[in-house]
């Protein structure tokens, strides 16, 4: 069956894209394309096309199983023009997403029309390319260099009501896409045609322009090079003549696509997309999700409780009296408040969220619940009687689950009844935001209880990874491992603020010394106080000298740095130097590169001791956790891809 299909109504012809599952640019489709130009050129009765798409959605772009693949003929920018220049005008008709070279396809056709349910965008960034395909040339003739700056260098889709705004698209459609882009086009051949896009006036902009973008773009991609060559297309499009523009263009992408980052983000991008539905679980069905229980109302309760009700999700927030209850739901609405400030929620939307939690301190309101994930305090005492009232309270079908991070959920479901349902979800802070969710089976967990949890990962939009028992699991354990080999260069001489240099050099948005300070000292000092209470033998570190002397981060003023009153900019400090000084040899220095290249082998071999142990299940899921959950800078891959390059 053909992936292209002609069909006439009138003088109008359809042309039908039906390429599943989401029409990629493949070269069955590129030479369709190609030879449904051709057809309708000859054909005298044929007055315009609309291109239109079967299935979910219109091109949403290249076709990834040709990733790293060289190109087949008809090129994607030859097949742009062809379409650009047949001398029967195309509209393109556009639902779902229409996304790089889909979008591109779209810009070449003289119209474009979308249902207002329509995303469209240039994503090209985010795998280490630029488009390559007249992505930076035609969208400024389109609309405009600033929103072209923001729309190519971010890589962020838009949707189709704003789109229009803009003017990408010339008309946004409700209901009947096909019927919609029938009438636009009736009307548009009534009109005089305009200009092919590739034939309008450049915009220009002035010098100023280029180097404010320019180092803003520099700043937030922390060494990642597609925003800037991306930058500097759209920038040859408002100065060169249409084709040199092109050239240009075309060579960056060339030139990207063979890059060490372009892999590195095509990694990582195969990684997610495999990771919400992992292969072992394929013919095991997931419970259903209809009400989730969230036990506890702090930061990260009522995280978790804000995430499942961004989800459509209804929750049941428990607290252990009414005035926590009343501060557990106060924090709740302080999530959706700050939604509606920075822009992200309707004040109406922000309501809507609030009415969908129900709020006690009775257990019983759990009984028809179909999950319930506690998020207590970080205390097995704590969570072992949580559980026991949820073992009361549930129906024996009820997806029991704790958030634990460092805890062995083994220990805390010790007599639970039905421990087949017993899973470990363990949540990133902010939980409403961070995209990780470490995924941690006990040896009684059901398959289905397992699928459940990577079935509210994605229903969350989370980034699931399942991760085995050990101390920390998978993140906290390469955590804890990368900040000892950051103290051991202190040790050696090499200067705090170096190091944390060298790892914003890296990509990182902060150093570990940073880190520490902002997400406090004395939470992984007491956990080591607790095991050396518990017997274990644990070596004192340079951060519990500096806790034992009030220095918890930036909360008491100072850590590995001072803070000045009211300001986050960290202070080298005289008074860490002098209580280090016995524990430090003399000053050794390494170049920023010696000391990012140390500290992600740290970080791969303790990698490789997960996998060893069977703790991850693959690499790229280690890959995923440090992107994801603690920072890595996700066009070097993760600590397992960047040690293998």
């Amino acid at each position: 069956m053909s992936v292209v299909t002609i069909t006439r109504m009138g003088a109008i012809a359809i042309v039908t894209v039906d390429n599943p599952p989401v029409n990629a640019l493949g070269l069955a489709l590129r030479q369709g394309l190609w030879e449904a130009v051709d057809t309708l050129d000859a054909d005298p009765d044929i007055a315009a096309a609309i291109l239109i798409c079967a299935g979910r959605t219109f091109i949403a772009g290249a076709d990834v199983t040709e990733f790293g693949k060289p190109p087949v003929a008809p090129h994607l920018p030859d097949l742009v023009a062809h379409i650009e220049a047949a001398a029967k005008p195309w509209i393109a008709a556009i639902h779902g997403s229409a996304l790089g070279g889909g979008l591109e396809i779209a810009m070449g056709c003289r119209f474009r029309v979308a249902l207002d349910t329509a995303m469209l965008g240039l994503p090209e960034v985010t795998l280490g390319i630029i488009p390559g395909a007249g992505g930076t040339v035609r969208t400024p003739r389109l609309v405009g260099v600033a929103a072209a700056v923001d729309l190519v260098t971010s890589g962020r889709p838009v949707q189709a009501v704003k789109a229009r705004a803009m003017g990408l698209l010339d008309a946004v459609v409700t209901g009947d896409l096909r019927a919609g882009a029938l009438d636009f086009a009736s009307a548009a051949l009534n009109q005089p045609l305009p200009l092919p896009v590739s034939a309008r006036p450049a915009p220009v902009a002035d010098p100023g322009f280029w180097a404010d973008q320019e180092a803003a773009i520099a700043k937030r991609a922390k060494g990642e090079m597609a925003p800037l060559r991306a930058l500097a297309a759209i920038r040859k499009a408002t100065e060169l003549p249409f084709a040199e523009a092109m050239a240009f263009e075309r060579e960056g992408f060339l030139a990207l696509r063979g890059s060490d980052q372009a892999a590195a983000l095509r990694a990582v991008f195969f990684a997610e997309r495999a990771a919400p539905r992992p292969a072992h679980l394929k013919d095991v069905s997931a419970l259903p999700l209809r009400r989730v229980g969230v036990i506890g109302g702090g930061t990260m309760g009522a995280g978790i409780a804000a995430a499942l009700r961004d989800a459509g999700l209804p929750v049941v927030l428990v607290e252990r009296d009414a005035l926590a209850l009343e501060r557990g739901l106060d924090n709740l609405k302080a999530i959706f408040d700050g939604g509606v400030k920075r822009g992200k929620l309707a004040p109406e939307q922000a309501v809507a969220r609030m009415n969908g939690v129900t709020g006690t301190t009775d257990y019983a309101d759990l009984a028809d619940i179909d999950l319930v994930i506690e998020a207590v305090f970080e205390t097995i005492e704590v969570k072992r009687a949580v559980f026991a009232d949820l073992g009361r309270s549930c129906r024996p079908d009820a997806v029991l689950a704790t958030n634990t991070s460092y805890l062995d959920p083994r220990l805390i479901a010790e007599g639970l009844p039905h421990p087949g349902r017993f899973i470990g979800l363990h949540f990133f802070s902010p939980a409403n935001v961070m995209k990780l969710l470490e995924i941690v089976p006990t040896p009684d967990t059901a398959p289905e209880t397992l699928a459940t949890g990577f079935a509210l990962g994605r229903a969350l939009g989370k980034v699931p990874v399942q991760a085995g028992i050990c101390e920390g699991f998978i993140g906290n354990r390469i955590l804890k491992r990368y900040r000892a080999a950051a103290e051991t260069l202190v040790r050696q001489g090499v200067a705090i603020a170096d190091i944390d240099a060298a790892m914003r050099q890296y990509g990182f948005a902060m150093g570990p010394f940073e880190a520490q300070d902002l997400g406090g000292l004395d939470i992984a000092f007491l956990q080591r106080e607790g095991a050396r209470l518990a017997g274990q033998q644990v070596a004192e570190t340079l951060g519990d000298i500096l806790v034992r002397a009030g220095r918890k981060g930036q909360k008491t003023g100072g850590g590995w740095y001072d803070y000045t009153p009211g300001e986050r900019r960290p202070q080298p400090s005289a008074e860490v130097a002098a209580l280090l000084a016995g524990a430090i040899s003399p000053g050794a220095e390494l170049e920023p590169a010696e000391i990012a290249a140390r500290l992600v082998a740290e970080m791969a071999a303790e990698g490789t001791a997960i996998l060893s142990e069977g703790v991850a299940r693959s690499p790229a899921d280690i890959d995923l956790v440090e992107i994801h959950g603690y920072g890595f800078p996700r066009w070097r891959g993760g600590p397992m891809f960047a040690s293998h390059r």
